[in-house]
């Protein structure tokens, strides 16, 4: 089988800043690291390689520098890397984005055969958008399974899958078919640590460059800013509570502490009870 993930290399926002007078991102000197998120999709689609048997390929979008994450991802297990960069694809939005990687997605099933299950994480920490994985889906025609939390029973004759999906109230089961596309959630594999073997071979490794040619794209328009309706006005830090957390001392354990809890966050949020007694009536 062959599983494709795609990555972002990111800042660590961790260690953002906003300029107090422009109110723009200031990224000098701030790391990079791979979107926490797509750790969760990498070590989803290594154990279905370790389990299934085939191949699992990277695949960033950036510049040069991207490349960094890429070996990174070699370290934990993966097959190959390719990044995906040309000055064209600069200032591209979330639309121009699915673009160039569902291209790049279709270059590399030429090259090493159509992908199986394309993976991505639920979103990245510098967007926030959860726009990307569903764009590349849609592009590509492949099923759409968002915001999974569990894969379950993989049968790669039939090409039959089932999975776990998060869903607003509980957990729904689902029955899809390959090829597809998964967005992982958080918290639904815990990272492995690369072997010895794997960062030599990561230290060692090719990554496979692709200008936005080498891709086969050929509509420029659809790239980069171009490419790109989404405008942004401004970026601004949220201003500084002035309202102070308020500490309740109450006996533990008992009832009337719960009561007396209750009583005391609904007369600070009367709307708060509302909406608790409208969640409790649908359960």
């Amino acid at each position: 089988m062959h599983f494709v993930v795609c990555i972002k290399q990111v800042p660590d926002s961790a260690q953002i800043r906003v300029h107090p007078v422009t109110n723009t991102i200031m990224r000098q000197g701030v790391p990079t690291i791979i979107n926490p998120y797509d750790l969760f999709a990498l070590e989803t689609a290594l154990r279905l390689r370790d389990a299934q048997g085939g191949e699992v390929t990277v695949l960033t979008m950036g510049p040069p520098s991207a490349e960094d994450s890429l070996r990174k991802a070699l370290t934990y297990g993966a097959d190959r890397g390719v990044l995906l960069t040309d000055r064209f694809f600069a200032g591209s939005d979330t639309l121009a984005t699915s673009f160039a990687l569902s291209q790049a997605i279709r270059k590399i099933g030429e090259v090493w055969g159509a992908p199986d299950i394309v993976f991505a994480g639920k979103q990245t920490i510098d967007g926030d958008t959860a726009q990307v994985g569903p764009g590349v889906a849609r592009r590509l025609g492949l099923h759409q399974l968002t915001y999974i939390s569990k894969i379950g029973k993989v049968d790669k004759q039939s090409g039959a899958i089932e999975l776990e999906r998060r869903a607003e109230g509980g957990t729904q089961s689902l029955g899809s078919r390959m090829p597809c596309l998964i967005t992982m959630l958080e918290g639904t594999a815990e990272m492995r640590r690369g072997s010895f073997g794997d960062a030599l071979r990561a230290a060692r490794a090719e990554i496979v460059t692709w200008s936005a040619k080498d891709a086969g794209i050929e509509d420029m328009l659809k790239c980069g800013l171009r490419g790109s309706p989404t405008v942004v006005k401004r970026v601004f830090a949220p201003p500084a509570r002035a309202e102070k957390a308020k500490q309740i001392e109450l006996e533990p354990k008992s009832r009337a502490t719960a009561d007396s809890l209750l009583d005391t966050l609904f007369a600070a949020k009367p709307a708060l009870e509302g909406d608790m007694r409208t969640l409790a009536a649908g359960l």
